[in-house]
């Protein structure tokens, strides 16, 4: 009997990064997308592809987004124009929604220097806002994978990366690399309420996932 496929609401979907993780859920076997955006044309965009679509604000109410959702990938960023609205508090109120609706799983992107902000003067702010949403998903009460990728690249993703809970160096990895990673740790009792950081690196994606 095939196993019915979970639905995975992304949040952020219309990123960069964001439309990468639709793609490899919507190519998934065992995965639905469920692209969380907050334009009409974005909406649009997705149904056009067959991919089912919700219009919601991570500034507003998005309780009704998690509704009928079994997993829940944050993949959302204002690019620095909100951090406080959208990196953090948008997360939060997502991670509620979440737990109110008896979510499996929040599969949170993060990133490198959440856990230390003032590593980066100039970064300082978005970085704590990271660090406020992680610290908040993490006493939630909700499984949780929280993903800290270095610097992201547009490039070919390679399959491969370096996971450690602390990389003690700085480099970058790809969007693509990123999404996989954040897809392979949907999956039950994998990675489960762990926080860890990655680069670009020499060990295949669900081989380091699940070392």
């Amino acid at each position: 009997m095939k196993k019915e496929k979970e639905n995975i609401l992304v949040a952020g979907a219309n990123g960069t990064t964001g439309r990468i993780i639709v793609t490899l859920l919507s190519e998934s076997d065992s995965y639905r997308p469920v692209a969380m955006v907050r334009k009409q044309e974005q909406k649009d965009h997705f149904e056009k592809e067959g991919i089912s679509t919700v219009l919601s604000d991570l500034e507003g109410d998005v309780s009704f987004a998690v509704k009928n959702v079994d997993k829940v990938i944050f993949a959302a960023g204002s690019k620095g124009k909100n951090v406080i609205g959208v990196d953090q508090e948008g997360a939060k109120r997502l991670t509620d929604a979440a737990k109110r609706y008896g979510a499996k799983k929040f599969v949170m992107l993060s990133t490198m220097g959440a856990d230390n902000p003032a590593v980066s003067e100039n970064l300082e702010d978005y970085l704590s806002a990271k660090q406020n949403a992680d610290d908040y998903l993490k006493i939630s009460g909700l499984n949780y994978t929280i993903v800290r990728p270095g610097a992201l690249t547009d490039e070919e993703g390679t399959g491969k990366i370096e996971l450690k809970e602390k990389i003690n160096t700085h480099g970058s990895i790809t969007r693509s690399d990123v999404a996989k990673t954040l897809v392979e740790v949907l999956k039950d009792a994998v990675k489960e309420n762990h926080v860890f950081e990655i680069l670009a690196g020499e060990t295949l994606i669900i081989n380091a996932i699940t070392q």
